[in-house]
């Protein structure tokens, strides 16, 4: 088999259990321009993908992809929908004992309210294994035969009794209703930009689609093919907008049926199993000598577990030593850059706290959502942290006089073997239209190759989104959403020597509803970090 072929049938197929190979072989093809040949998907194109330079046009590509891995039903009754009550897991060729490095599956059978057995998949589900005694926990990988059954593969990480869950997050028909929804339009949000002319301050409403015939302000790039608007105040220049806010309007693209789906009844509800868990003996089995973590590693799903707390990486050795112990030489002389959401400035926060020598630097900014600096200059140690681009969900203003977006910002660097830049897309794009977000990640990969033609020594790291709190809106915030992001995320970006920070990973292998992670999961992830960059 080639190398090619093999890793083709070795990728990870997570949560949306639609054919979510199909996306990855798309977008592979897009953007390296030549095919994985697996046999079992025959995607038909209207045009040959390599000859698709224009983003406009690989943006419309991998957005039809992702739309034939999603169900296409409908239904005019709830008890026809996936009910996870009524749907069984058992686990194939059950074992009286088990080893660690041993594998199970679990297949679970799905039926509607009324007992009818389902004849298609798309249900979005969520599984783990876990052991709450040694603090271990690992994600499960989901395969989606297409007819009402799944597979559910665990491979087993450490001894003692494992438990198993498997989630039923939302019915195939719920997750046919959210696509739908997402790529409706643009009303969800709303925004406001405050301008300041002279001694006169006007507000105006903003936003990526204005339904409005008035004088428009665009702000972007014209070559990205990204662009922010508001209504251009009269009498003041469109240089003038000095802040944004935003709120959620009262509004939905689901229909009075649909939302019943997502009461919080219906969210994440376990699906009963014959057997809920299973005892893993050590087996003195020896352990499999793995390669340093670095930069440019394939990383399978699952990518790691918990064990007494700690995040062991399976693609890579992490090594016996805490790494933040040795924090100080590991950052000493570096410029890192850091550009995300709340929750990498959760990251800025954490490293402050744990390397005392470092403190931030005042830059008087006003506002909400603020660049920060930290300086250690007996270290020589610059960490710099700035909010992404449009959009920013923030109720409070924010200014814009800073206002860049991570290709942007990638763009800016001179790059060294000293310069690290680490960035988040995610939660902030969940409630628009998933071509904004393919759009905004199409243009920051064409940035870090810019970048690495310069400079082939930077480092790049790539924190992915993680799950959040079930008790959202799901039209505007469902996981749905973020694990497409995710796996959009990993696919664009394959092939560039760049590290993946897999916080959905964590996320699910802890069992976690928070968009905020622990600072137990924040220090696993800093862990990886220092690990790629020292």
């Amino acid at each position: 088999m080639s190398r090619a072929l093999a890793k083709c049938f070795r990728s990870p197929s997570v949560l949306l259990v639609t054919s979510i190979i199909l996306l990855s072989f798309t977008i592979h093809w897009i953007l390296i321009k030549q095919p994985l040949r697996c046999s079992h998907f025959q995607i038909k194109y209207a045009k040959p993908l390599a000859t698709l330079v224009d983003n406009e046009e690989k943006v419309t590509e991998i957005f039809n992809a992702i739309t034939r891995t999603v169900p296409s039903v409908y239904f005019t009754n709830i008890s026809t929908t996936t009910s996870a009550k009524n749907s069984r897991g058992i686990i194939l060729d059950l074992k009286k004992q088990y080893c660690v490095g041993d594998s199970l599956t679990v297949q679970v059978t799905m039926f509607d309210y009324v007992g009818k057995r389902k004849t298609y998949g798309g249900d979005f589900l969520r599984a783990r294994i876990f052991s709450p005694k040694v603090e271990a926990g690992a994600s499960g990988r989901i395969d989606d035969l297409n007819n009402g059954l799944y597979n559910v593969h665990f491979a087993l990480f450490w001894e003692g009794n494992v438990k198993i869950s498997i989630l039923l997050m939302h019915p195939s028909e719920g997750v046919a209703a959210l696509w739908r929804a997402r790529n409706s339009g643009y009303k969800n949000i709303i925004f406001y930009g405050q301008y300041e002319y002279r001694s006169k301050k006007v507000q105006s409403e903003c936003g990526f689609e204005l339904d409005s015939d008035e004088a428009k302000c665009e702000y972007g790039a014209k070559e990205d093919k990204d662009f922010f608007y508001c209504i251009k105040p009269d009498n003041v220049s469109c240089e003038s907008l000095i802040s944004v806010t935003s709120k959620e309007r009262s509004h939905t693209y689901l229909n009075t049926l649909e939302k019943t789906l997502f009461l919080r009844s219906n969210i994440g509800v376990e699906i009963p199993q014959t057997t809920e868990s299973v005892d893993v003996m050590s087996c003195n089995r020896n352990s499999e000598v793995k390669p340093k973590c670095s930069t440019g590693m394939f990383q399978p799903f699952p990518s790691g577990y918990f064990l007494n707390n700690v995040w062991y990486p399976v693609f890579c050795n992490l090594s016996t030593y805490d790494p933040q112990s040795h924090i100080s030489n590991c950052l000493s002389g570096k410029k890192i850059y850091i550009m995300g959401d709340s929750t990498l400035l959760q990251w800025t926060h954490y490293i402050a706290s744990i390397m005392n020598s470092l403190k931030f630097f005042d830059l008087h900014a006003s506002g909400s959502f603020n660049t920060l600096l930290l300086l250690d200059t007996d270290k020589n140690v610059y960490i710099h942290w700035k909010k992404h681009g449009h959009p920013l969900l923030i109720a409070y203003a924010f200014t814009v006089k800073d206002y860049s977006t991570v290709n942007q910002e990638i763009d800016r660097l001179e790059g060294g073997p000293q310069t690290v830049f680490v960035f988040s897309l995610g939660h902030h794009f969940r409630p628009f239209p998933i071509t904004l977000f393919i759009n905004r990640l199409l243009n920051t990969r064409k940035a870090i190759e810019r970048l690495f033609l310069r400079s082939p020594d930077t480092k790049v790291i790539i924190r992915t989104e993680n799950t959040r709190e079930q008790s959202v809106a799901m039209d505007r915030f469902s996981d749905f959403y973020g694990y497409i992001q995710y796996q959009l995320t990993k696919d664009i970006f394959q092939g560039l020597n760049v590290g993946i920070i897999d916080a959905w990973d964590m996320s699910i292998a802890s069992g976690a509803f928070e968009l905020h992670p622990s600072a137990s999961t924040v220090k696993n992830q800093i862990n990886m970090f220092l690990k790629y960059i020292c």
